[in-house]
C-alpha cells in the first residue's frame, strides 16, 4: 500500500511519467523512491537488486549506470544522468571482493539487464572499495565496459583493508577477504595478484576511458598507495586515465558537488 500511494503521489506532482511504471526486470517487485526518480527494487539470488528508471524518454541505446558499492551514496552523478535519460542499477555483493561468487551473481544479473534491453556496456561506477569491484569486472569482461569512474578507491588490498602502508587498515575487513578467497595463512593472502594494480596490464587492453576522484589527504586509501601509482602503470602502458586531486580533502567526502566533470565524462564514453 506505502509503494502504491508514494507512486500515486509522484505520479500526481508530475515527477514520474506513465512509460515508467513497469519493471524493468521482473524481480523488483516494490517501488521507492530515489531522489525524485522512480526505483524499483527487489532480491536477486538472495542479494538487494535495484534499478532506478528516468522520468523521462530513456537515451538511445539505453545507457546505463552500474553502482558496484555504496547505493544512493553522494548521488549528484546519478540523478544528472537520471536526468539525462539514464538507468542507474545495483546488484549487492558486499562483503565478497569481487571474488568468483561475487562475479557470477553480477554476471547472470547483467544477463537479466540484457534481456530487458540495457545497453552491453555499462559506466562502472566505484567508490572507495568499489574502486576493486569495479576493475576486477572491468578484468573478466571489458567488452561489457563503457567507462569507469573510481571515486578514492582501493586498487591494492596491501593498503587496505590490510594496512601496511599509511593508512590504519581494517582488521576486520581484512579477516573477511581472507574468508572470501579461501586464504588459510596470512602469507598466501598477503601474495594475492588480483588488485587492480596488478592488473594494468589487462584493464589498459580494455580501451575504456577512467576517471578518478580523490582526496590527495586520504588518510584511509592513501592515495600514493592506490591511484598515484595506478596512474602512473596506466600511462605507461598507453591507458585513458583522468585524475582529479581534490586539495586537502580526505577519503570523505565522494564525488563532487558539481557532477558536471562525472556527467560529461560517462557520456562521452558512450559517444
Amino acid at each position: 500500500m506505502k509503494h502504491t500511494l508514494l507512486f500515486l503521489f509522484l505520479f500526481a506532482a508530475g515527477t514520474l511519467h506513465a512509460q515508467d511504471t513497469k519493471s524493468p526486470l521482473p524481480f523488483l517487485d516494490s517501488v521507492t523512491d530515489f531522489h525524485g526518480f522512480r526505483c524499483y527494487e527487489g532480491r536477486f539470488e538472495g542479494r538487494k537488486a535495484c534499478v532506478v528508471v528516468p522520468n523521462g524518454p530513456t537515451a538511445e541505446g539505453k545507457p546505463w549506470v552500474w553502482r558496484t558499492r555504496f547505493w544512493g551514496h553522494e548521488p549528484q552523478s546519478d540523478s544528472a544522468l537520471l536526468a539525462r535519460g539514464y538507468h542507474v542499477a545495483y546488484c549487492d555483493v558486499a562483503e565478497m571482493f569481487a571474488n568468483d561468487t561475487a562475479l557470477g551473481i553480477w554476471d547472470r544479473f547483467y544477463q537479466q539487464l540484457q534481456k530487458a534491453g540495457f545497453h552491453r556496456k555499462a559506466a562502472m561506477f566505484g567508490m572507495s572499495r568499489g574502486g576493486f569491484y569495479a576493475y576486477r569486472w572491468a578484468v573478466r569482461y571489458p567488452e561489457r565496459v563503457a567507462c569507469v569512474y573510481a571515486d578514492a578507491p582501493v586498487l591494492d588490498i596491501r593498503s587496505w583493508p590490510l594496512g601496511e602502508g599509511k593508512g590504519p587498515g581494517s582488521a576486520e575487513v581484512w579477516e573477511t577477504f581472507k574468508k572470501d578467497f579461501g586464504y588459510t595463512s596470512e602469507e598466501e593472502a598477503r601474495a594475492f595478484k588480483g588488485n587492480p594494480l596488478d592488473l594494468v596490464t589487462e584493464i589498459v587492453k580494455g580501451g575504456y576511458p577512467m576517471l578518478h576522484i580523490c582526496g590527495d589527504a586520504d588518510e584511509a586509501v592513501p592515495i600514493g598507495e592506490n591511484t598515484d601509482l595506478f596512474e602512473k602503470k596506466v600511462l605507461a602502458a598507453g591507458g585513458k586515465i583522468q585524475v582529479i586531486r581534490k586539495p586537502g580533502v580526505k577519503h570523505h567526502p565522494h564525488s563532487l558537488k558539481d557532477p558536471a566533470v562525472i556527467v560529461t565524462f560517462v557520456m562521452s564514453a558512450y559517444k
